[in-house]
């Protein structure tokens, strides 16, 4: 196949460029230069960065950093622990399995944003670049040679690095145990941000953080690592996620991470119907709905016809649970023969029967049940074994308030559900989904009974969000319609839910979780999304596709078809020589 002249000239002229910028600043120049910044940046933070306290977090001290300022020594640091770590210094080399250039271009940008972000933030508040002090100019000014060196750093021109031998298992776990504690913490200090500033500088530091080191080729290491030892990984997660609620000081915060396990644990059942099994429901949330209403009505509400058939909470969850896997039966078996653009419409429907059904049943359009829009209120608290969630406990010297409560027991329910998943999704059914969401009409023609898997998924699924549902009523004292429509102003809804799925990573048990958290988390601490937040949301829908259509957590065979192009690429060479095969590729 021939080239154009067209494609020749910008692949000659692109070609060219990056070679030019490559071979301008010898390597030693450039790391040197990359290595003064980021020591100048971290020094700066221990100079004032604006004269007054008005704006969040106190910059005006002089002698520890303090707000936004943290953010700049963490990226300053990372930088300098690459630019080290290009010297294969001990304990460092693994840093970038794949090379120094590219990882060290990202942290140099995640250093430069970090900082003026943190610099544009003083000047918008307080009126003026003028508010700046010697250490913001100091901090401002260190991050561009930085910068510049990264850019102008040579291509990596040695082979990517050989897998390694695993080290012995107490190494292992060491590290497990360490980066488990970091995710502990890293996500401790988002959910702990006190003001949005500071919020969207952490943003901005974990987002080009993540990118460097997704590109070095230290995650692809992880996962490996964390595969290795699956069972202790997964008792670190839990024992992580249980000592969360202890390390906050108000329920506020406990209250964020309830819902976020309550919309997560959701977001997963749905990712069996959308991720396994390639269904789009776009009803989804009225399965939640349909926990949570029949878990105000057996739980002894007085505002519920049915307060004096008053049951223990795990009956209202498996009741809960049975109900909504009953609807999805009833939904599903007319509609599950439709494929595509139709199936979608037909859930949309679904969705808002529900909505219009409780809203209607309020004693006037109907039969008095749900009370229509007023809902069910006065939701008692839950008791286990006579220990009542709704009221604080102390162990030892830590208070532990209703939410933390609900958090644990809403903890044991998603492990719960992230057990259901993987069971499911590793089992014969499992591959019978996904041989489903890969082409059907193959698959009914290897023997598989499509209408059954298909309804068996959409079942599951549906009971799994009945069951979270039973949960969300009582954490809430209240259950009402609004959220369960296809689209609103909070969550959980509809759309919410699958951009968690499809945000987090399709077909995988980690994916929904980040997924959720980081769709509930970012419009509860950025206020101003609030009237936005389907309009933001889109747009990061939009570059996920983009650049990263498999997902945040990509499942493996789904990475593979997504980046067929990518694989068959030499793994060694300049990243000239890689741009250089990527153009010739596109003009053959």
């Amino acid at each position: 196949m021939t080239t154009s002249p067209a494609a020749a000239a910008v692949r000659r002229t692109t070609t060219a460029a990056l070679a030019r910028l490559e071979g301008s600043t010898p390597a030693p120049v450039a790391r040197a230069l990359i290595a003064a910044g980021a020591v100048l940046a971290i020094a700066s933070a221990f100079l004032s960065w604006t004269w007054t306290a008005r704006f969040p977090g106190d910059l005006t001290v002089t002698g520890y950093p303090g707000g936004l300022q943290w953010l700049t020594v963490a990226t300053a640091v990372l930088l300098l622990l690459q630019v080290l770590a290009a010297y294969e210094l001990p304990g460092l080399g693994s840093l970038a399995p794949r090379g120094h250039t590219v990882p060290l271009r990202w942290l140099a940008l995640a250093a430069f944003a970090t900082t003026w972000f943190t610099l544009i933030a003083i000047s918008v508040e307080l009126n003026g670049l003028v508010n700046l002090t010697t250490g913001g100019w100091i901090a401002g000014i260190a991050v561009l040679p930085a910068l510049y060196g990264a850019l102008a750093l040579p291509g990596d021109r040695r082979p990517a690095a050989a897998p390694t031998a695993p080290a012995p298992a107490w190494q292992e776990r060491l590290w497990v145990t360490l980066i488990t504690a970091l995710g502990l913490v890293l996500f401790t200090y988002g959910i702990d941000t006190s003001y949005g500033e500071l919020f969207e500088g952490y943003l901005i530091a974990i987002a080009f953080s993540a990118a460097a080191y997704l590109k070095s080729g230290l995650f692809e290491r992880l996962a490996a690592l964390l595969q290795r030892q699956r069972p202790f990984a997964l008792t670190a997660a839990f024992v992580a996620a249980a000592l969360f609620p202890l390390t906050q000081n108000n329920d506020h915060d406990a209250n964020v991470g309830v819902n976020i396990l309550i919309f997560a644990t959701v977001a997963l059942g749905l990712n069996i119907v959308v991720g396994l099994t390639g269904l789009l429901d776009l009803g989804y949330v009225a399965f939640l709905g349909v926990g949570a209403y029949t878990a105000a009505l057996v739980s002894g509400s007085p505002y519920s016809p049915f307060h004096n058939a008053e049951v223990p909470f795990w009956a209202a969850a498996l009741i809960g649970a049975a109900v909504s896997l009953v609807f999805g039966v009833l939904i599903g078996a007319p509609t599950l023969r439709l494929r595509g653009d139709y199936l979608a419409i037909v859930t949309i429907g679904f969705g808002e029967i529900f909505h219009i059904t409780v809203q209607n049943l309020d004693g006037t359009s109907g039969p008095k049940i749900t009370n229509g829009p007023n809902g069910i209120p006065a939701i008692p608290d839950i008791s286990v074994f006579g220990l009542n969630l709704g009221t604080a406990h102390q162990l030892g010297s830590i208070t532990i308030g209703r939410f933390a409560n609900y958090f644990f027991l809403m903890l044991i329910v998603t492990l719960i559900v992230i057990a259901v998943f993987s069971r499911a999704g590793n089992s014969r059914i499992g591959r019978a989904w996904i041989a489903i969401r890969e082409d059907e009409t193959a698959a009914e023609a290897m023997g598989i009974n499509g209408f059954r898997t298909k309804l068996t998924a959409f079942a599951l699924g549906a009971a799994l969000a009945g069951l979270a549902g039973t949960v969300s009523a009582h954490v809430t004292y209240s259950v009402v319609p609004d959220p369960y429509v296809f689209a609103g102003s909070t969550p959980p809804n509809s759309a919410f839910l699958l951009a968690a799925v499809v945000l987090g990573g399709m077909g995988t048990v980690s994916g929904p979780l980040l997924g959720a958290s980081l769709l509930y988390l970012i419009p509860e601490k950025l206020s101003f999304l609030q009237n936005y937040q389907l309009l933001a949301f889109g747009v990061a829908l939009i570059l996920l596709m983009r650049f990263r259509p498999e997902g945040i957590i990509a499942n493996r065979r789904r990475q593979r078809e997504f980046h067929q192009d990518e694989a068959e690429l030499p793994t060694q060479g300049t990243e000239v020589d890689s741009v250089k095969l990527n153009l010739n590729q596109a003009g053959a």
